[in-house]
């Protein structure tokens, strides 16, 4: 067989393999009452060196050779963009309108806090990760990096949970929402000013690189928008063959400006969902969004084994474990309880505000997304790498056990949190 051809051939049953594995674990997760995403994240690692690496035969590099990782990569990088994009397409502003009057503290508290303790946590754990490939990271990039990762919320993991624990009309899981959706915005903003650090030259680089992106967002919502929606005024049914094809060379072609420009791929596809029109039952909505979800949903799981490939946590020393419980309880502390106290303060009852905590302190997807950008832009090790994949997996996964006994009074039967005055989401 050519050697073409076998990498082609061992890259499809890579993905075959993928495809089965993420199933059953997901399968496996839900009946336990965690999200898919924390199955799907768990596949990804027990596929790579952490888990199967400790069987005999290398087998991660059989099955997923060295070779064939940047053909597996390309297809993750296609899931992770229609993923972003589809955030895009899902973030309202209108949950942002009238929700900061009061609960401003709040807000504040869930991005400071947490950025605060992420640059102290930077400069404790600095000197044992400055040097990346042979390259030293600055500290400024890797302090900003490392708060930002600790001030993340997963907003569509967020949103899932609340929808599960029956939350939508509650103030805590109304609030949460809002809230995620305001961190996440601000934190993606963040993460764009890091990469441009990181991929500049210079301060007169940097510059260009942020003139650039000002550029783009001004081309995306005075003209991209505006012509996004008067062609969904102008769509019928019979456009249906190539609409979904049309809006995903539009997500390809803002995620290849943006990386050009150096603020990476996922920034393009996120903002190509920001001006979307908002369509939910119409036909673009039908013809074009539900189909593109649809693939990045198929694909995903294949980002998830990329990612697993790069977490080993047979890399981490015994300095790195006390490294790793260091850092799940900073971002604990941070997001949780910074959020949690906040709320008390401004009002709410302690079990209002321990649910809104909990639940601003999910992290899942949305982590893993960041984390493998610091991964890829060399401000992360292997070894810190694997320690904050985990704490993206605890901080998620204690979720809805700790909201299942909130939720329920003493005779074990549920309890909603109190309903509050803000409007529905």
């Amino acid at each position: 067989m050519p050697h073409a051809e076998w990498i082609t051939v061992t890259a499809i049953g890579g993905i075959a393999l993928t495809f089965v594995i993420g199933t059953a674990f997901t399968v496996l997760f839900r009946r336990i009452g965690q999200p898919a995403v924390i199955g799907e994240i768990t596949a990804g690692i027990c596929l790579g060196p952490s888990v199967l690496g400790l069987l005999p035969g290398d087998l991660p590099a059989r099955i997923f050779p060295v070779e064939v990782r940047p053909h597996l990569g390309v297809v993750a990088q296609v899931g992770l963009l229609f993923f972003m994009f589809i955030i895009g397409c899902e973030f309202e502003s209108k949950v942002l309108r009238g929700r900061f009057g009061s609960t401003g503290t709040i807000w504040v508290s869930s991005l400071a806090v947490p950025m605060l303790l992420g640059l102290g946590l930077a400069w404790m754990i600095y000197g044992s990760h400055d040097v990346v490939n042979g390259h030293t990271v600055p500290f400024a990039e890797f302090a900003l990096y490392l708060s930002v990762a600790m001030s993340i919320t997963a907003f569509p993991v967020l949103a899932r949970i609340i929808a599960e624990q029956n939350l939508q009309s509650t103030r805590a899981g109304m609030l949460a929402l809002g809230l995620a959706a305001a961190d996440d915005l601000l934190a993606w903003c963040m993460l764009a000013v890091v990469v441009a650090m990181t991929t500049a030259t210079g301060a007169f680089g940097f510059l260009t690189v942020m003139a650039w992106s000002a550029v783009y967002l001004v081309v995306m919502l005075w003209l991209v928008r505006p012509a996004l929606a008067a062609a969904a005024r102008r769509l019928r049914p019979e456009h249906g063959p190539y609409a979904a094809v049309l809006v995903a060379a539009g997500v390809f072609a803002s995620a290849f400006a943006t990386s050009h420009i150096g603020i990476h791929a996922i920034f393009g596809a996120f903002m190509f969902g920001m001006v979307m029109p908002r369509q939910r039952e119409g036909l673009l909505h039908q013809m074009a969004l539900v189909p593109i979800e649809t693939v990045g949903k198929v694909l995903m799981p294949i980002f998830f084994v990329v990612t697993g490939l790069s977490v080993d946590l047979t890399s981490l020393t015994a300095g790195g474990v006390v490294q790793t419980v260091a850092i799940i309880l900073v971002a604990c502390v941070g997001k949780l309880g910074g959020v949690a106290v906040s709320a008390r303060l401004t009002g709410m009852g302690w079990k209002d505000a321990t649910v809104l905590g909990v639940l601003m302190n999910t992290r899942g997807l949305t982590e893993l997304v960041l984390l493998n950008v610091g991964l890829s832009m060399g401000l992360l090790t292997v070894q810190l790498f694997s320690a904050m994949v985990l704490m993206a997996l605890v901080t998620t996964g204690i979720a809805a056990p700790i909201l299942n006994a909130l939720l329920r009074d003493r005779s074990g039967a549920p309890s909603a949190p109190s309903k509050g005055v803000l409007n529905p989401v």
